[in-house]
């Protein structure tokens, strides 16, 4: 009788501890691509705030600017402004650079 208790016992500890490993790998898992994503999105979020904090002030605007583009843009009004949806709507004959 003691031995029958001693393999059931046995037996439920070989079961539990399978069911135990399974569980925790699952959860390590499921952590590790957690950790994986918050990652991605702080490296992602250093990246966007560099942009920010860089190009947010006036006068690196204007540095920019004048350090590029040398007084090649122009001011178009919104109303002119087409967007292309497909390349085939572009029409080159028509285009004009001063409207």
């Amino acid at each position: 009788m003691i031995r029958k208790i001693f393999v059931f016992f046995i037996l439920a500890l070989v079961i539990s501890t399978t069911l135990i490993k399974n569980h925790t790998k699952n959860l390590d898992e499921k952590i590790f691509t957690a950790k994986e994503n918050i990652n991605y999105l702080n490296s992602l979020k250093e990246m966007v705030k560099l942009e920010h904090d860089y190009l947010t002030s006036p006068e690196k605007l204007l540095y920019l600017y004048s350090l590029y583009f040398d007084d090649e843009l122009n001011y178009t009004l919104r109303k002119n402004i087409i967007i292309i949806d497909d390349i085939s709507q572009i029409n080159i004959k028509h285009l004009n650079k001063n409207e």
